[in-house]
């Protein structure tokens, strides 16, 4: 829902992950913003009416994300989603810190800021808003704790790496914790601590996948 700058970043990258996505917003308009060629369905209508998100798809939906400008309607559009039609995943963006923290705790993830929430979105559609720890410097790093995947066991702790991007900065192992060195490998139940720069979310993200056969 929000067919602006985050609202557009994120459909367009939900697409070109091959995901199925509607676009919501009350404004015609707003939908210029999206390539001629785009082909996801877009629906005009305000994000929290219950027919427009039907028309949507949203009984369908796996996720929900609400990036318009206003918090009034992100927080009722996120709870018609999550309390009425049961959508497994919701996030909001919500530009009061204080409105955030309230429905963080209605288990609402939130986000702010254009450049780094489009990448936010996906990482929490796809993992988990328990996976992130806290944001750094202004939310130019990110702290992430990840229990490391089965198709990494034994690979080099380097492989999940990127120069000045993605850093493994502490692996937790076995009720102990250490900091790896050049030649650690990753073993089973390990717990990585990474942190990240805001716009390397989507390399963190192919790097953590299985390699192509």
């Amino acid at each position: 829902m929000g067919c602006g700058r985050v609202g557009v970043a994120a459909t367009l990258a939900l697409r070109r992950r091959g995901h199925s996505v509607s676009i919501v917003d009350k404004r015609r308009e707003a939908f210029d913003r999206l390539p001629p060629e785009f082909d996801a369905k877009k629906v005009v209508g305000v994000g929290f009416d219950r027919t427009v998100l039907e028309e949507a798809g949203i009984k369908e939906a796996d996720a929900f994300v609400a990036v318009s400008n206003g918090d009034n309607s992100n927080i009722v559009s996120a709870r018609v989603a999550r309390e009425h039609f049961g959508v497994p995943k919701v996030i909001a963006r919500i530009y009061d810190p204080r409105r955030a923290e309230i429905y963080e705790k209605l288990d609402i993830p939130t986000i702010a800021s254009v450049r780094w929430a489009a990448a936010q979105i996906q990482f929490l559609l796809f993992h988990g808003k328990e996976e992130m720890k806290e944001s750094l410097a202004g939310g130019t790093l990110l702290h992430y704790q990840l229990e490391v995947p089965d198709h990494l066991m034994g690979r080099p702790i380097a492989t999940v790496e990127s120069e000045g991007r993605i850093s493994v900065v502490g692996v937790e192992r076995g009720g102990a914790g250490f900091l790896p060195v050049k030649g650690s490998t990753f073993q089973r139940g390990d717990l990585a601590h990474f942190l990240v720069t805001r716009d390397a979310m989507s390399e963190l993200d192919v790097l953590l996948q299985p390699a192509a056969e």
